[in-house]
C-alpha cells in the first residue's frame, strides 16, 4: 500500500471523485429523462427533479456489488496510490468534459474504467489489470446495449398484440401515465449502477490509505456522498445530450418511451444485483433504437446511432491514454 497521505490530500482527491460523480449525473442526464421528455410526458425542468430524486434514494434498493467490483476488479488494489486515483480521474473528466461538449453520449462508466486501467498500468504495467472483472466489463460494453434493445423490442411487440383493441388515444393516456413508473425505474437503475463505481474509487484510495483496516468496503458516508453528488449532477442537466438520446436517435410515442425505458431499467437491474459496472447510456440508446427498429427499421436513424457506436468504442482507450499521461505528468512533477 501507498505511505499515508496528508489529509489535505486526501480531502481534495476524494472531492475530484465527487466531482466526476457530479459530472456523471450531468452528462448522464439525459439517460434517465430523454425518453420521459421527447414523448413530452414531463418538461425537462420537472423530469430532472423526478430523476435527480430516483437516483438518490438508489442505494437503499441495491447493494455495493458493482463499488466492490471497481474497487478490487479492474486494477489491483494493492498497487493502487493517490497518482494512479488522481489519473483515473483526470482521464474519466476529461474525456467526459470532452463528450459532454460535444453532444456524444458516450459512457461515463467506460471512462472511468479507461482511467484506472491506464493509470494502474502506467504505474505497475499490464500486471496491474485484474482481467477476469476486467474482461466482465468489457464483455458488458457489447452486452449491455444488446439486452436493452432486445428486451424493448420484445415489449413493443407484446404492448402492441395486448392494445391491439384499444383506441390510440386511450393507449397514449395510459402509456404517459406508465411512463412515470417506467422513467423511476430506470432512474433507480442508473443510481444504483452509477454511483456506486464513484463509491468504489473512494473506498480503495481509503484502503489503500489504511483506514479501512485489512477488509475492503464502503462506508455510509461515502455512500451518501456519491449518490448525493450524482443527485446533484443530474439536476444540472444534459441538455446538449437529451437532444441526441430522445430525438434525434428516433421519435418516440410514449407507448414506446414506456417500453425503452423498462427494458433499460430490467438491464440495470441485473448488472447491478450481479456486480457488473455497465454504461447507462449504452442501455438506454440500445433500448431507444430497439423501438424503432420494432416500428420500421428505416425509423432509427442510423448515422446517428452509428456515430455513438465510434465514441463507446474509443472511450476506454481515450480515457486510459489521458489517464497514463496524468500519472507520468506526475511523476515528472515530483
Amino acid at each position: 500500500m501507498d505511505a499515508a497521505l496528508g489529509f489535505p490530500v486526501l480531502v481534495g482527491l476524494i472531492a475530484v471523485a465527487l466531482l466526476f460523480d457530479f459530472l456523471n449525473g450531468l452528462h448522464d442526464a439525459a439517460n434517465s429523462i430523454a425518453t420521459i421528455v421527447s414523448t413530452r410526458v414531463l418538461r425537462p425542468q420537472f423530469a430532472v427533479f423526478w430523476a435527480a430524486f430516483f437516483n438518490f434514494v438508489a442505494f437503499m434498493v441495491f447493494g455495493l456489488h458493482v463499488a466492490q467490483t471497481i474497487g478490487t476488479g479492474i486494477i489491483d488494489p494493492s498497487i493502487v496510490d493517490a497518482q494512479v486515483i488522481f489519473a483515473a480521474l483526470v482521464g474519466a473528466i476529461v474525456w467526459n468534459i470532452v463528450t459532454w461538449a460535444l453532444g456524444i453520449p458516450s459512457s461515463s462508466s467506460h471512462a472511468l474504467i479507461g482511467g484506472l486501467v491506464g493509470g494502474g498500468m502506467a504505474k505497475a504495467g499490464i500486471s496491474a489489470a485484474v482481467w477476469s472483472g476486467l474482461s466482465k466489463t468489457v464483455l458488458a460494453i457489447v452486452l449491455s446495449p444488446l439486452v436493452g434493445f432486445l428486451l424493448a423490442m420484445m415489449l413493443v411487440a407484446i404492448v402492441s398484440w395486448a392494445s391491439v383493441r384499444s383506441t390510440p388515444f386511450a393507449v397514449d393516456r395510459a402509456f404517459r401515465i406508465l411512463q412515470f413508473a417506467s422513467a423511476s425505474l430506470y432512474s433507480l437503475g442508473h443510481g444504483g449502477n452509477d454511483a456506486q463505481k464513484t463509491m468504489g474509487i473512494i473506498a480503495v484510495l481509503l484502503y489503500s490509505q489504511g483506514h479501512l483496516g485489512s477488509e475492503f468496503s464502503v462506508p455510509f458516508w461515502v455512500v451518501l456522498s456519491c449518490q448525493a453528488a450524482m443527485a446533484l449532477g443530474t439536476l444540472m442537466g444534459g441538455w446538449r445530450i437529451v437532444r441526441t438520446m430522445g430525438l434525434r436517435i428516433t421519435k418516440l410515442t410514449p407507448m414506446q418511451g414506456f417500453c425503452a425505458e423498462t427494458g433499460g431499467a430490467a438491464t440495470l437491474f441485473m448488472a447491478t444485483f450481479l456486480g457488473v459496472p455497465v454504461s447507462t447510456t449504452h442501455t438506454i440508446t440500445g433500448a431507444i433504437v430497439g423501438v424503432g427498429a420494432a416500428r420500421r427499421v428505416s425509423a432509427v436513424r442510423w448515422n446517428v446511432a452509428s456515430s455513438i457506436v465510434y465514441a463507446w468504442v474509443i472511450t476506454i482507450p481515450a480515457a486510459a491514454l489521458v489517464a497514463a499521461l496524468s500519472w507520468w505528468a506526475v511523476q515528472i512533477v515530483k
